[in-house]
């Protein structure tokens, strides 16, 4: 078939096998540009590992580490009508890269939050690769199964508090607006925590270390992303951000419990970019255009690849990473220094529906969306037959 983007509001609802196939690869020449990594981990579990920052995770760990990896996704597989998700492609090319070579390559596809899961995950561990010495957590869904009650909890993208009215950018309407955000109810915030919490992680860690399959020193990361007072009535003073606040809880409790395994558990603090989460938070899309307009502007940009790249070569591949004074991975202070947050609130200030589009980098924003789903990736045909049935 012939594939082109079929966006519904903030998500696109198919992906190009070819697409993804070249924005893996493009990932990796990057990693491999940058030269290998020193005292990488060797055994590197990815919970949440298709799209995104796990992704990039998985390919930093495996091609500028040398690592064996196993991954786990939650993606929906091509018929002959209808595409895969991105991340299914995503990790088929990945897959294909990693045994080319000569890297242990394994996923798993299923709810990550399940005892199951967690189950295929152990035995798979314990028949092909051995004990972890970095679990890598970077899950982004909007509601959760209890693995105990079989409850199911829902997210919500709400202040916490009092109601807030800010500027937005409609994708689907092309339309800078207004909107007005109502605060969550105390059962909202509780299941939002519950979602996006630091619960799973913690549940993670006690499973691979009833199972004996964390190395002694074993890293682990959870990841998150703070902002500054531009973001703070939807980031951090909302409901995301008390879910946020669990994971600073989680990391301190995997800590204390799994101390006989010294086990150093961090939150890392990421900047903020187009990814399919984002993408769904009201304010983000209008903010993040403006902050590429800047960041571009100061030759300070990162994507994925090249903040989780740092990432793992100034933080995690360190004996002791130098925290901040909450104890987090910081790797945003690109964005979030007060010169740059300054150029960021004198556009937002002046942006309206008819500068839009000049005092912004929405082409930029754009581009980086369709790239998600194999779209707008310069060398590859969107003209051709292509395939959609593309296995693991």
């Amino acid at each position: 078939m012939i594939i082109k983007p079929k966006i519904r509001g903030f998500i696109c609802t198919n992906a190009h096998p070819l697409g993804c196939a070249a924005n893996v690869k493009q990932q990796i020449s990057y990693v491999q540009a940058q030269g290998e990594l020193h005292n990488a981990p060797k055994n590197v579990l990815v919970i949440g590992c298709s799209t995104g920052y796990g992704l990039a995770s998985r390919i930093t760990a495996a091609f500028a580490g040398g690592a064996n990896t196993l991954g786990v996704c939650f993606e929906k597989p091509p018929s002959d009508r209808k595409t895969a998700t991105a991340g299914w492609y995503n990790t088929a090319a990945f897959h294909q890269e990693a045994h080319a070579a000569g890297l242990y390559a394994q996923t798993l596809n299923g709810d990550a939050f399940g005892k199951e899961m967690k189950q295929q995950v152990i035995d798979t561990l314990k028949a092909e690769m051995g004990k972890v010495d970095l679990v890598i957590y970077s899950l982004a869904s909007p509601r959760r199964t209890d693995p105990e009650t079989g409850e199911i909890y829902k997210s919500t993208l709400k202040p916490v508090g009092q109601a807030y009215k800010t500027k937005t950018y409609d994708t689907d309407k092309n339309l800078v607006h207004e909107i007005a955000l109502e605060p969550a109810n105390d059962d909202e915030i509780e299941q939002t925590i519950k979602v996006m919490g630091g619960e799973d992680w913690e549940l993670w860690l006690n499973a691979l270390a009833d199972a004996d399959l964390l190395a002694d020193g074993c890293k682990t990361t959870a990841y998150t992303y703070v902002g500054k007072e531009l973001t703070w009535p939807i980031y951090g003073q909302a409901t995301i951000g008390r879910a946020k606040e669990d994971l600073d809880r989680a990391a301190a409790a995997i800590v204390k419990t799994k101390a006989d395994k010294k086990v150093q558990a961090y939150v890392s603090s990421l900047k903020a970019l187009v990814t399919q989460a984002s993408s769904a938070i009201p304010v983000m899309p209008l903010y993040i255009s403006l902050i590429y307009k800047v960041m571009k502007e100061e030759g300070t940009h990162q994507g994925c690849i090249e903040q989780i790249y740092d990432l793992f070569n100034e933080k995690l591949t360190q004996a002791q990473p130098v925290t901040d004074e909450l104890g987090r991975l910081y790797m945003n202070d690109k964005e979030t220094n007060d010169k740059t947050q300054a150029k960021i609130t004198s556009l937002w200030d002046q942006v309206t529906q008819d500068n839009f589009h000049q005092l912004s980098d929405y082409a930029g924003y754009h581009h980086e969306f369709l790239k998600l789903f194999g779209f707008d990736i310069q060398g590859v045909d969107y003209e051709a037959d292509v395939e959609p049935l593309v296995e693991w």
